[in-house]
């Protein structure tokens, strides 16, 4: 499959209904194929399923006993791959047109217990109060104690107006709550955007979908007309788990001066896997070019990225790349850290596996995986600090996560107990705050880049050095190529 041909996913872990990260392919494996089977543990293999099928207290489908080993052995190499079965298939496949039906909520894994990512904007879960860091502790009354992300996922699914019974410990709090949540038909939006005030625009990117190109061309061309010199532009990637690759690609191109530039670049053990993807139209889109027309401001218009630590993936290729190029200063704090792409591997026809196969990189061959993109302006989310970073789970604290480059694995143990005082502290002053509104007139963050703008000062995050606070300025293009991988083909 030529790489130009080659779409896919990178997003954010387990996200209720919305697919993780994986690349399309029909290539069949090639690794491995022909090494030497290890013989006395594929032995050992059939004496246990043996075993199982003679002694086990009742009898047990085989179909059941090889789907479970299936899953086992791909859920154990990280935390990203994982087999679908036919429903998880045809719940990935709708997920990535934008719409599904459940409670709207980003989950995760975390020591056996499910943990809350943070709940998707304006759905169900969003209004039934639940936050970043919150733990579900039973799905209609089931405990879900070891019980894998996908199989809590598949529970809090079901039919447009049913219920379910969530019941939530949240950290610092001394007795879990029971809600009960009406699953609707989650369509997420993936554009926003507005005039801030004259002169000053913000375009959100909540998810990378199969229509964020449109809906990007759209909005920006009303923007323009609205106002045909825009002084600034702020791209918020705040709490964007990821999704198709291809939307990053494009996001990147539409703001970008040259479309021959590198966007990502990946590395893996396959020749397929080391690849770069660039920002031409080939990259992002299949048929025509979603981003033609667009207002020739967008690629030289003054820009601020924020990010937080529920940007991943998708988003931290954006930021990346146009931190790289120096077209736009991000600002907030640092993402999330899903650097690792997946490929889907077709089992059957309606059975995959999804199987993490490279790492990926900014242009100038910048890791993202476990460690993410520092923002150039660290930005606390209020005036007060940065309260629900403290609470997030980031790819660093996933299990079994892919090692990242020159990561340190090492805590000590008076880090732990500043984290630990931290979070009781956020837990303490969020207990009764509303949700932030991202763009809304409360939005501290923006309110920052906005400042950084007009030449006013940025109040940055506590803690930041002094000779940390003269922040950079903007350049309106790409003034410099980064390098480009050694075996990456240029067309």
């Amino acid at each position: 499959m030529g790489k130009a041909k080659q779409f896919g996913f990178i997003g954010l872990g387990v996200v209720l209904g919305v697919a993780a990260s994986f690349q399309l392919s029909a290539h069949a494996q090639k690794a491995g194929a022909s090494a030497p089977l290890p013989l006395d543990e594929l032995r050992q293999l059939a004496d246990v399923y043996g075993l199982i099928k003679s002694d086990y207290v009742e009898p047990v489908e085989d179909k059941k006993l090889l789907t479970q080993a299936i899953g086992g052995m791909v859920a154990s190499l990280d935390p990203h791959s994982t087999y679908l079965d036919a429903k998880a298939f045809r719940d990935m496949r709708e997920a990535v047109q934008g719409k599904f039906v459940g409670v709207g909520v980003e989950i995760s894994n975390e020591d056996g217990a499910i943990k809350v990512v943070s709940p998707i904007e304006d759905t169900p879960a969003f209004k039934a109060g639940i936050k970043s860091g919150d733990l579900i502790t039973r799905i209609d009354n089931v405990p879900v104690r070891n019980m894998s992300a996908d199989e809590a996922i598949k529970r809090m699914r079901g039919k447009v107006g049913s219920k379910v019974t969530l019941t939530i410990a949240r950290p610092g709090e001394d007795k879990p709550w029971v809600v009960p949540v009406a699953r609707e038909e989650i369509k997420v939006q993936s554009v926003k955007a507005k005039l801030v005030e004259p002169g000053y625009a913000w375009v959100r990117v909540s998810q990378f979908q199969e229509n964020t190109l449109d809906e990007l061309a759209k909005k920006t061309k009303a923007l323009y007309a609205e106002q045909p010199d825009i002084k600034g532009l702020v791209l918020d990637l705040r709490n964007d788990p990821g999704g198709l690759l291809p939307g990053a690609i494009g996001v990147s191109a539409a703001f970008l001066p040259q479309p021959d530039q590198v966007i990502v670049t990946t590395k893996g053990q396959l020749p397929d896997s080391n690849q770069a993807f660039y920002g031409r139209r080939e990259f992002y889109a299949q048929r025509g070019d979603p981003l033609a027309g667009m207002p020739a401001g967008l690629k030289t218009v003054p820009m601020v990225i924020l990010v937080n630590g529920g940007s991943a993936s998708a988003s931290e290729i954006v930021a990346g790349a146009l931190q790289d190029y120096k077209r736009a200063i991000v600002m907030g704090s640092r993402t999330f850290g899903k650097g690792s792409v997946q490929t889907l591997r077709q089992l059957s026809a309606d059975t995959a596996i999804k199987l993490t196969t490279a790492r990926y990189y900014t242009p100038k061959g910048r890791p993202i995986q476990a460690t993410g993109v520092t923002p150039d302006m660290r930005v606390d989310e209020s005036a007060e600090g940065d309260l629900l970073n403290a609470l997030r789970v980031r790819e660093s604290d996933l299990q079994r996560h892919l090692v990242g480059e020159g990561e340190k694995k090492e805590v000590a143990g008076k880090e732990v107990a500043a984290n630990l005082a931290q979070q009781q502290r956020a837990l303490a002053l969020l207990k009764d705050r509303k949700p932030l509104e991202f763009g809304g007139k409360d939005d501290f963050q923006l309110a920052q880049a906005i400042n950084h703008f007009k030449g006013l000062p940025v109040q940055l995050a506590k803690g930041v050095p002094d000779e940390q606070k003269a922040a950079p300025k903007p350049l309106p293009g790409a003034e410099q190529k980064p390098h480009e991988l050694e075996a990456a083909p240029k067309k």
